[in-house]
């Protein structure tokens, strides 16, 4: 049975690409694995495609195929504008297991409506539906959405927070961890200024400044770098992780580089594929991040991480790992000073051992629960 993975949006987000290229693998990939995307080059240009057997566009019916016939009919006949849509829905999922993914598609109202729509109409041709390696904000769970998480053969949860609250919704929840924990990694050549081992990763992202006080965000990230700089050896790289032009972690990261650069000890990376760059951050020997994805490459290579975080999926895996979010996690929008995320790279500084060892100690473990997905997976097939 062929397995199509939606709701991708691309791998110029390549914590999106992360789940596509670690979840295609668990699957049996790239046979048999189909994946729709909203931006097919993207996962050309980064190496995403070859992980699955076919990419698939939005509405992409052949001229002169039964299909394009079919949309024809339905909206000269039938008066359907969404016509094309129907009829690539059909051809697509017909038979099909229907894999959500994303991870985080059910953390914002926009997309969460969007998914609970494209669900309905996907249900009434697939074989079974899959919700994948989620994470779910409370506050985003309309009549509508909790309708459409009633119906899915599977959910699969990425943290505990999110399972508590999924489990009383649809009894067909499991606990996992994100694929992306799966994730390996390409080292490539350091650029200058990056010292293997005594350097901090640091990724910041134009989303975040977006849920509190942007300018307040920004200080406590300027007021971390100087920190470092001013009473430590270590050299600093900023690392982007999403680079969508909408959404681009390079427009942040560039605004720090070009106010400390002249340090010569601060460094910045430009893009890469996410293999890469969990390479990059793989050598750091602290991470501070906003992107889940930037900060799972790091908590996955055992580097001690500090997340600046906004919603339950930064707190519930960071539960997960360590039992508790407090001094790990940063909740952006609850800033109230411009010194409180390096208070809090400084606790991680004091706790760096204790830290590392936890996350050798519990990877293999946390691992092989991503893994047991897959199992899942197979068991929701034989039934």
């Amino acid at each position: 049975m062929k397995k199509v993975l939606f709701m991708h949006s691309g791998s110029g987000n390549h914590g999106c690409e992360a789940i596509v290229r670690t979840t295609a693998k668990l699957l049996g990939g790239p046979e048999d694995v189909l994946l729709w995307s909203y931006n097919k080059q993207e996962d050309v240009d980064y190496g995403a495609a070859e992980l699955v057997e076919r990419i698939y566009v939005s509405e992409e019916i052949k001229k002169g195929s039964w299909a394009h016939f079919e949309a024809v009919l339905r909206r000269k006949l039938l008066k359907q504008a969404d016509a094309n849509m129907k009829v690539f829905l059909k051809k697509l999922f017909k038979n099909t297991v229907a894999i959500s993914v994303g991870g985080d598609n059910y953390c914002y109202p926009w997309s969460a409506k969007q998914g609970a729509e494209l669900d309905q109409l996907i249900r009434k041709v697939c074989a079974k539906s899959v919700l994948w390696g989620c994470s779910m904000e409370e506050e985003f769970l309309t009549p509508e959405v909790r309708e459409d998480l009633k119906a899915f053969d599977l959910i699969t949860a990425r943290e505990t927070l999110s399972y508590q609250l999924l489990k009383e919704i649809n009894p067909n929840t499991v606990l996992v961890a994100d694929p992306a924990f799966l994730l390996e990694k390409t080292e490539l050549p350091l650029p200058e200024g990056f010292v293997e081992g005594n350097t901090v990763g640091i990724n910041v992202s134009p989303l975040i400044l977006q849920y509190g006080d942007g300018g307040l965000i920004l200080r406590n990230y300027e007021a971390l770098v100087e920190y470092i700089l001013h009473n430590t050896e270590m050299n600093i790289c900023l690392i982007p992780h999403v680079v969508w032009e909408n959404n681009d972690d390079l427009k942040p990261i560039d605004l720090l580089y070009q106010k400390y650069a002249k340090s010569g000890r601060v460094c910045r990376l430009g893009d890469h594929n996410c293999m890469e760059l969990k390479g990059f951050i793989a050598r750091c020997r602290f991470f501070v991040g906003a992107r889940t994805h930037a900060t799972i490459a790091a908590y996955s290579s055992c580097v001690p991480t500090l997340v600046s975080g906004y919603s339950v999926k930064a707190k519930g895996i960071a539960m997960d790992l360590f039992g508790t979010d407090e001094n790990l996690v940063v909740p952006v929008q609850k800033l109230q000073n411009p010194n409180q995320l390096k208070d809090a790279f400084i606790w991680l500084q004091e706790h760096e051992t204790e830290i590392r060892n936890k996350l050798q100690t519990i990877m293999p473990e946390y691992k092989e629960r991503a893994r047991s997905a897959a199992d899942y997976m197979k068991a929701m097939w034989k039934n």
